[in-house]
């Protein structure tokens, strides 16, 4: 089957190097533009920039894929579907209904519908998320779906050792998709919950919270994001890994001081003093 292939992030260049093995190989592969990233705001390719050159498939950085000029370069690729993987950016009408829209979305839909749904499961405590492949609708991840399939969440699963598993999962069920072409179902609207973007207040631990919720919201973010820890001068300390504690207190076992290196717990308190209210 012929291909376009639309995504942005690191999760969406690993399911694009898969399917650039397949028979179903893009024949373009369209991303946003290059974009200052990290604290130098030094300007860098998207993952799926990177990974589209790497493969050798011809790349479109459109302003906006919804642009006359981006929408006549997917026509003249001529795909049978159009895959979509974490874009990151709004698809309107005309573009809608131009192709048949594929996407390879990481939750077990209705549930967690939105731009977070890896790090929204591990917040909530959910034993188990997963990969749903949907066509892609005006509504928000509201389309139908015809493949799904579950993957546990371990205790200790952070995003960054839950992720991958997703990647490797999607992959074999949109190659499966489009090889099979299994008929799409509508979703049940009873059990829609959303998964908003990750703001800074999501980052940012509250110690009067069970230490249970913070520490999920650690595993949420890391590594990626990065959870944080308010001090008392107003400057906040990056948390990479913690335990909550039967105590009932939170265990500090990773940090990263503002413009410093992760270093474990016990070295911050040596060079800085304890944390009040954590272990």
């Amino acid at each position: 089957m012929r291909t376009v292939f639309l995504g942005t992030s690191d999760f969406a260049a690993a399911v694009l190097e898969r399917l650039a093995s397949s028979p179903h190989r893009p024949a373009l592969v369209v991303t946003r533009p290059d974009a200052p990233k990290g604290r130098g705001r030094a300007v860098s390719a998207p993952p799926v920039a990177d990974a589209a050159r790497a493969l050798g498939l011809e790349l479109d950085q459109p302003a906006s894929v919804n642009e006359d000029e981006a929408r006549a370069r997917i026509a003249a690729a001529q795909p049978d579907a159009v895959v979509v993987c974490a874009f990151g950016a709004l698809i309107k009408e005309p573009l809608l209904s131009d192709h048949e829209l594929i996407n390879v979305h990481p939750s077990l839909l209705p549930r967690w519908r939105g731009a977070a749904p890896v790090e929204r499961a591990i917040m909530a405590g959910d034993e188990e998320t997963g990969v749903s492949i949907m066509r892609l609708t005006a509504g928000w991840d509201s389309g139908p779906v015809c493949l799904a399939a579950a993957e546990p969440i371990s205790r200790d699963d952070t995003y960054g050792t839950l992720a991958p598993r997703l990647q490797e999962l999607g992959s074999r069920l949109l190659i499966r998709a489009l090889d099979e072409r299994p008929p799409f179902v509508e979703q049940d609207e009873t059990g829609v919950t959303y998964a908003d973007k990750i703001g800074p207040e999501d980052r940012t631990l509250d110690l009067s919270s069970p230490a249970i919720e913070n520490e999920r919201v650690v595993r949420a973010l890391t590594p990626h994001i990065g959870a944080r820890l308010p001090l008392a001068d107003g400057s906040f300390l990056g948390v990479r890994a913690v335990r909550a504690r039967e105590d009932g207190l939170l265990e500090l076992l990773e940090v990263q001081p503002a413009g410093g290196r992760p270093m474990t717990y016990a070295e911050y308190v040596r060079g800085h003093g304890p944390v009040p209210g954590v272990a």
